[in-house]
C-alpha cells in the first residue's frame, strides 16, 4: 500500500486535515468539531440511531470484512439512554474501515471517510457542511491539475528521450539498404523491449488485455512508471552502441526497472506529486 498524504484546508476559519492514501480520503472529525465544541460531539452524533444506520450501511458497501452481527447489536441498543459508542468502540467491535482513531496530538484524532465525514459536517450545521465540500473539491481539483502536469511533463520528456532511442536504433541495428517497412518492424521491437522489461508485456498484449481502453499501455503508466521508462530508453540507446544482444539487454533493463521502481514508490518527492 503506498504511504498516505497529509494536507490540510480551512473552512470558516477552521483548519481541517485530511489524509488521502489513493481514492481513499479521511477528513478529521476532531478538527471539525472544535469549530463547534470539542470531541465529545462525535460520540454524541455516533449515538444517534440514524448515525448508526448510515455508518452501518456505507460500511456494508464498502467493507467485505464489516461485522454485521456486531452492528445488529448496536443498533438494538440506540435509543437507550446509557448507549454510548465510540470511534474506538466501533472499530474494534465491527472491523470497521470507514472511521480511524490515532492517539498523539499532532496528527491523532478522529478522521473518517469523506462520505462519513459529510454527513457529521450536516449534523454539526448545512451551512459547515457546504462550505467543507466546496473547500474539498477545491483541493482534489488542485492536485488532479498538479498531478496531470507532472505526468504530461514525465510523458513529454519520454517523447524526446525517445528520439534519443530511435537515433541508435538507426545507428547501430538498421542496415543502409533495409526498407522503411522493415525498419519500422526493428523499431517495435525495440519499443517492446522497452514495454516488456518495464510493464512485463508487448503492446500488442497490453491491448488484447484492454479491449475498451483508448490509448496505449504507456498512456495508461504512472508517474513512477514514466520516470523509469525515460531512464530505460537512454540506458537502452547505450547499450546498443556498445553491442549488446537484444536478450541480453533485455535482461539488463528489467534488472533496472525493477530496482528503479522499488526506490521511487518510497520516494517521497514523488509522492507530492499525486
Amino acid at each position: 500500500m503506498s504511504k498516505a498524504h497529509k494536507s490540510t484546508i480551512e473552512v470558516q476559519g477552521t483548519a481541517i486535515g485530511i489524509v488521502s492514501n489513493n481514492d481513499f480520503d479521511l477528513i478529521s472529525l476532531t478538527d471539525m468539531a472544535k469549530k463547534f465544541g470539542d470531541e465529545s460531539l462525535i460520540y454524541s452524533w455516533m449515538r444517534n440511531r440514524n448515525t448508526l444506520e448510515f455508518i452501518g450501511i456505507w460500511e456494508k458497501l464498502h467493507n467485505p470484512n464489516f461485522k454485521g452481527i456486531e452492528f445488529e447489536t448496536f443498533k438494538a441498543q440506540s435509543g437507550l439512554n446509557s448507549f454510548t459508542l465510540t470511534p474506538r468502540k466501533w472499530i474494534e467491535a465491527t472491523g470497521a474501515i470507514g472511521f480511524q482513531s490515532k492517539a498523539g496530538r499532532y496528527g491523532g484524532g478522529t478522521f473518517a471517510h469523506k462520505d462519513i465525514a459529510f454527513e457529521f459536517g450536516t449534523w454539526l450545521s448545512p451551512e459547515f457542511k457546504l462550505y467543507l465540500i466546496k473547500e474539498f473539491q477545491h483541493l482534489k481539483a488542485e492536485e488532479n491539475a498538479r498531478h496531470a502536469l507532472d505526468w504530461n511533463l514525465q510523458r513529454t520528456l519520454s517523447k524526446i528521450n525517445y528520439h534519443i532511442h530511435a537515433d541508435a536504433i538507426r545507428d547501430e541495428l538498421i542496415p543502409q539498404s533495409i526498407s522503411k517497412k522493415q525498419a519500422s518492424f526493428v523499431y517495435a521491437s525495440e519499443a517492446d523491449l522497452l514495454n516488456v522489461a518495464l510493464f512485463g508485456k508487448t503492446a500488442k498484449e497490453w491491448r488484447d488485455e484492454h479491449l475498451n481502453e483508448v490509448g496505449n499501455v504507456r498512456d495508461h503508466a504512472s508517474i513512477e512508471q514514466l520516470v523509469v521508462l525515460t531512464n530505460l530508453e537512454s540506458l537502452n540507446a547505450e547499450l546498443i552502441r556498445q553491442g549488446l544482444a537484444h536478450s541480453e539487454r533485455l535482461i539488463a533493463l528489467n534488472r533496472i526497472a525493477i530496482v528503479q521502481m522499488q526506490s521511487l514508490l518510497v520516494n517521497p518527492t514523488i509522492k507530492k506529486l499525486k
